[in-house]
């Protein structure tokens, strides 16, 4: 009887909590979807290095790419394309970076630049369509990853 009477300041088993007590405050266990979550971190940072590529490539070989300006979904000049391919490139891996330590505002920042490298993708398709396919591939990945198991990543 005298372990429910001792005072519920301090660890829960010095409180006198029974393991199963529901009133015990306890942080949600890591399951192996962290891994899901690591991989999305890690994705994005290969996402942020495919598209840095990609608007290198745009911004000092425009004669890379086969098909005009005038040939894609916006028509914009190549050093457009390279600068705004460059933004997501750098955003992508410091938002990897951010999902690996777990910080919520990485998830969601991860998730926008999923969705607007998908975009920009899918619109610069004409240009280099086996390339932007597996880009928006890796992006739909990242997206799945921090959108159904992101939260299990601070947990751990």
């Amino acid at each position: 009887m005298a372990d429910t009477q001792q005072s519920t300041a301090g660890a829960p088993e010095q409180a006198g909590y029974a393991a199963d007590d529901p009133y015990v405050p306890r942080r949600p266990r890591p399951t192996a979807w962290v891994g899901v979550v690591l991989f999305g971190g890690i994705m994005l940072l290969m996402v942020g290095g495919f598209q840095a590529v990609q608007g290198l490539v745009a911004l000092f070989r425009e004669d890379y790419y086969l098909v005009s300006p005038n040939g894609l979904v916006l028509e914009v000049d190549y050093t457009t394309w390279g600068w705004t391919h460059l933004l997501i490139g750098v955003v992508a891996v410091t938002t990897g970076i951010g999902v690996m330590l777990g910080q919520m505002w990485a998830r969601v920042l991860g998730i926008v630049v999923g969705v607007i490298s998908a975009l920009v993708n899918i619109a610069f398709l004409s240009a280099y369509p086996i390339w932007c396919t597996i880009v928006i591939a890796m992006d739909v990945l990242v997206i799945y990853a921090l959108a159904v198991h992101g939260r299990e990543a601070r947990s751990a």
